[in-house]
């Protein structure tokens, strides 16, 4: 693998189940962090960073499907793999429709398991390893220029606030995906309160504005839920 040391959430209530992988993946090279409860994976979702989540569904506290949605209202990418005791069709439904990547019934093999594993973070690194932007990046008309801090549509300039900035470059960083709400208010401006929340809609306001001289260049409002920024023909 690209990465030799990717790290894993591990969400599992059954203690015999949840030593058994952690273990077994440790010895394969992963780092894990082993969580008993949804509550208790939550917590440890947010003050780490992680490559990718095995989620147990049926667990006390917080199931797996709440704790996906939970994970996905604050990092979109994070891969998302269900274990379950369950084959109902619905289940396997409802994992995909929160955000799976793919989904294992148990019992699985473990060597299922890390070939399921290699394959997510293959296709899921693939496409979205972001590199550091750009000195210039075209946009449609525009040229976004990140370190001074400036968008030129031919001899006009117009000058971003360091938050203006700070939101363009998340949404140039993920051109043509969608940015959660809740991921870009904690990322830049430290939490998501509501004043922090009603702040940005100010800052996202005056940023379509600076953009609507190329109705090629879209900054989209998704039903409340996040932002996307996308240039017809490249995104």
């Amino acid at each position: 693998m690209e990465n030799s040391h990717p790290s894993i959430l591990l969400a599992e209530d059954d203690p015999n189940l949840g030593l058994l992988l952690s273990e077994f993946l440790k010895k394969k090279g992963y780092q894990v962090q082993w969580a008993q409860n949804g509550d208790e994976a939550l917590d440890m979702f947010v003050k780490a960073t992680f490559d990718i989540c095995l989620l147990d569904v049926m667990m006390p506290k917080k199931d797996g499907f709440s704790l996906a949605k939970d994970i996905r209202a604050t990092h979109l990418d994070v891969p998302i793999i269900f274990l379950t005791a369950k084959s109902m069709e619905e289940d396997t439904l409802q994992g995909f429709k929160v955000g799976a990547d793919d989904y294992l019934t148990k019992p699985f093999s473990m060597d299922v398991l890390v070939a399921r594993i290699e394959a997510v973070l293959r296709r899921t690194h693939s496409g979205k390893s972001v590199p550091s932007l750009a000195d210039e990046i075209a946009l449609g008309d525009f040229i976004y220029v990140p370190q001074k801090m400036k968008l030129i549509l031919g001899q006009t300039e117009q000058k971003f606030t360091p938050k203006e900035n700070d939101l363009m470059k998340l949404l140039c960083e993920n051109l043509g995906r969608p940015v959660s709400r809740s991921y870009a208010l904690k990322l830049i401006w430290g939490d998501d309160t509501y004043f922090n929340a009603r702040s940005m809609d100010v800052y996202m306001t005056k940023l379509r504005k600076m953009l609507k001289e190329d109705p090629r260049v879209q900054l989209m409002n998704l039903h409340g839920e996040g932002f996307r920024l996308s240039v017809e023909g490249l995104s």
